[in-house]
């Protein structure tokens, strides 16, 4: 019902506003025409992609939380993102002419950064700790910003066009841009769900899982594998938008419990509603400006990152 509500006000705020009985009229084709314009071809298309990218990164922050154990893991934070938007960055600046790979670029440049992470933070005697997992996030997330700055310089003319991309921007997306996407993050919601049984076994512990004659090093790759397309194909298409995948788990974890039968299905539709929210904040409350989602995002996660790390989380 939130997301619901979150959707209708969503449409109806912005540089124009619409009362609820003329979003209704144009929503069933008796509005004026430039109210079909606005809502049609602007801020439907514009919501449905925060829909589909918040979903997106929720669903990859709470099976990399459950992957590594980790409160604190995000997709943001652990380096998947700045990995996928490294190699996306490069096509865009250096090699245009092979945008059609972009999505694939960005697969890979995410799992690239995913393997990373997981080969600095395990250790042998001790496995992987959570404190060693965030640190070599950290490191990941350095070593791809650095790249991203590299590129910003050398092709600096050609950054003008990557810009809003680079902050998580959600302007300008149009209904191709959610038909492009959509397939492929439905594909994912659905394997998400069904790593819901494998995200419990791995929320009991090592023992019970190798009880329950579990692999436990393939379910970590299943699960690694669905959290880094989700996230990469998000980034594919907004760029950077970075906390989703953190505060939304711990929402749904206060809301419902641990159980991922449950809190993952929720997670989808908070995720969801957060972005539009952030989006909707961000193209609103500094009319005639607009802030990009990412960075609104960054503004309200930073602080709850602190409060989690305040509460012992790492």
């Amino acid at each position: 019902m939130l997301l619901l509500v979150s959707i209708i006000i969503a449409v109806g705020i912005g540089s124009v506003q619409f009362t609820l009985s003329q979003t209704w009229q144009t929503l069933i084709g008796s509005g004026k025409d430039a109210d079909n314009t606005i809502l049609w071809d602007i801020r439907i298309p514009r919501v449905l992609m925060a829909l589909i990218i918040g979903a997106n990164l929720a669903a990859s922050g709470i099976l990399l939380q459950a992957v590594m154990n980790n409160p604190l893991a995000d997709p943001g934070l652990t380096g998947v993102s700045s990995g996928a938007a490294v190699t996306v960055l490069f096509i865009m600046l250096v090699a245009p002419e092979f945008s059609g790979f972009i999505p694939l670029a960005a697969i890979v440049g995410g799992g690239f950064a995913a393997v990373m992470v997981y080969a600095w933070a395990w250790k042998k005697e001790s496995g992987y700790t959570p404190i060693r997992i965030i640190l070599s996030g950290v490191a990941v997330n350095a070593v791809f910003g650095g790249v991203i700055g590299l590129l910003s310089i050398l092709y600096s003319d050609k950054l003008p066009a990557a810009l809003q991309w680079m902050n998580g921007s959600l302007s300008g997306k149009g209904m191709n841009d959610v038909l492009n996407i959509l397939p492929y993050s439905m594909a994912g919601w659905a394997m998400a769900l069904l790593c819901i049984r494998q995200a419990n076994i791995l929320r009991l512990g090592e023992q019970a899982a190798h009880n329950l004659g579990q692999n436990l090093n393939r379910v970590r790759f299943i699960l690694s594998f669905v959290a880094v397309f989700l996230a990469a194909i998000s980034v594919s298409k907004v760029g950077l938008v970075g906390f989703v995948g953190l505060i939304v788990p711990h929402m749904a974890r206060i809301i419902i419990g641990s159980n991922y039968k449950h809190s993952l299905p929720l997670s989808l539709m908070l995720g969801a509603m957060i972005l539009i929210i952030a989006d909707t904040a961000g193209r609103s409350l500094f009319s005639p400006l607009e802030i990009p989602a990412g960075i609104i995002m960054a503004m309200a996660g930073g602080p709850y990152f602190l409060y989690l790390m305040r509460k012992g989380g790492a």
